[in-house]
């Protein structure tokens, strides 16, 4: 069993102990910190918090323990039910809530689930604030409503249509050079919440011949859920053997999307936030941003239209601060996503597909067509498994030692810059291993770099 608490928010495994696992007192404890934290921080003025989650089997237990310890609080909820992350992270704006808790532990396995932390702005709590959501959990220092004040649930489940309209009346895409482009278009939504909002939204944008694969949200993933290529052979084949345009693929909470090409190869999910950034960017001048462990292909792009390229530390919510301090016109990660300040600072699949089949409609190019436009960069990416006895700290500071002739930077990790390319570790906020991603203009470099790290790491580490 695992439990990681971490600013990012609470992730678990289903079953065990208590402390152990992500157990129902644990979701209480955690609901009760994040509610009460609200209470001291609440702008907004409302007594209402979102509710929304993912398809995961554990999904309707894990929203009854919140909802309920959310009225024992003394907030009314707003359960909006199976829903996207960036549906729920829209629902909070909408609605003008306090906060929203999103119940999902987005690429993991179907043995996880995790509780998201949003703001009334309805993005994930800061460094800062997620430090205190934790210290108060640890102290339990409850208070509970009495039976007058305890809160009441209202369910709404029209916040995915709501959502699909605000995507569809950015000024960016062009629902009739979509339909005109008359896409064949798959999908795999990897029997979870996509199977519901992405077809809606390729029906909304004119698309009438839809391939869907896994988009029943049962929570049964058909796949190991994170889409990368070795996980995505299926839609592969369908989208090279049904004459399919383009093919679209999302993590059970839809937050990440990766592309396939006509002739059933990847587009690159480093390449997703890569061309929807290449075409907002041909219509609205401005900086981009994207974090640490990103190709270099962004800040090539950028720079051709004429924009400043800016790098983050890994996570969502420092690509964002990053972003609104340098006034980016769009920015993300390289794992397929894509955030659009436009209509929200959230990573956003919805958003990249809408942007993107309206690029691909105006290219007048074949899917491969458009990703052969971009710079050529390869990117490995690798994770040792953590054990309590490693000193992550103490190996990376001596991997930044072995180093020191080259570029380093070590605000996320650390991160070495080579003439032909780089490698970036550091310790994973949401999974107990040490990620290794590495990049360059070839395949067999970027496994070089990053192979030449790992035995590094191991020497140090004393792994076998």
């Amino acid at each position: 069993m695992t439990l990681i608490k971490s600013i990012s928010g609470i992730r678990g495994t289903i079953g065990g102990k208590a402390g152990d696992g992500l157990s129902p007192l644990d979701i209480v404890k955690f609901t009760t910190a994040y509610a009460l934290w609200i209470r001291k921080n609440n702008p907004s003025g409302s007594n209402t918090i979102v509710v929304g989650r993912d398809a995961r089997l554990s999904g309707k237990m894990v929203e009854n323990v919140v909802c309920g310890t959310l009225i024992g609080v003394g907030f009314d909820v707003l359960n909006i039910g199976l829903a996207s992350t960036p549906t729920t992270e829209m629902a909070v704006i909408l609605s003008k809530a306090a906060g929203g808790i999103i119940l999902t532990a987005s690429h993991n396995p179907k043995q996880w689930n995790a509780l998201k932390l949003l703001n009334c702005q309805g993005e994930f709590l800061t460094a800062q604030d997620g430090k205190e959501v934790l210290e108060m959990a640890e102290k339990e220092d409850f208070t509970y409503a009495e039976v007058d004040q305890l809160g009441k649930i209202t369910y709404d489940d029209t916040f995915t249509q709501k959502h699909i309209e605000k995507v569809l009346a950015l000024p960016l895409v062009d629902v009739e050079a979509i339909k005109n482009a008359n896409f064949k278009v798959s999908v795999d939504c990897v029997n979870s919440v996509g199977g519901i909002c992405i077809p809606e939204l390729l029906e909304a944008l004119g698309v009438k011949q839809i391939e869907k694969l896994n988009c029943d949200p049962t929570g049964n993933f058909a796949h190991n859920p994170e889409p990368l290529p070795e996980n995505l052979k299926d839609i592969s084949a369908m989208t090279r053997e049904k004459g399919v345009d383009v093919g679209f693929v999302v993590d059970p909470d839809v937050d990440r999307l990766a592309i396939v090409c006509e002739n059933g190869e990847m587009f690159g999910e480093e390449y997703t936030l890569v061309s929807v950034a290449d075409y907002v960017l041909n219509h609205t001048k401005g900086n981009t941003v994207s974090n640490l462990s990103s190709t270099r292909a962004l800040r090539d792009v950028t720079e051709g239209h004429g924009g400043q390229y800016y790098a983050s530390a890994v996570g969502e919510v420092n690509v964002v601060a990053q972003m609104k301090a340098k006034n980016a016109v769009i920015g993300g990660e390289g794992n397929g996503g894509v955030i659009y300040p436009e209509i929200h600072y959230g990573r956003d699949a919805l958003v990249g597909i809408a942007l993107f089949l309206t690029h691909l409609a105006k290219s007048g190019k074949k899917t491969s067509e458009l990703r052969a436009m971009y710079p050529d960069y390869y990117i490995s990416k690798n994770k040792i498994q953590l054990t309590p006895q490693i000193d992550v700290e103490g190996v990376l500071c001596v991997i930044k030692g072995c180093y020191k002739q080259f570029k380093v930077n070590d605000i996320d990790g650390v991160k070495i810059d080579f003439p032909q390319g780089w490698v970036h570790l550091r310790k994973s906020n949401t999974e107990p291993i040490i990620r290794i991603y590495s990049e360059a203009p070839t395949k067999e470099q970027a496994d070089a770099f990053a192979n030449s790290i790992i035995a590094e790491i191991k020497r140090i580490a004393k792994i076998d």
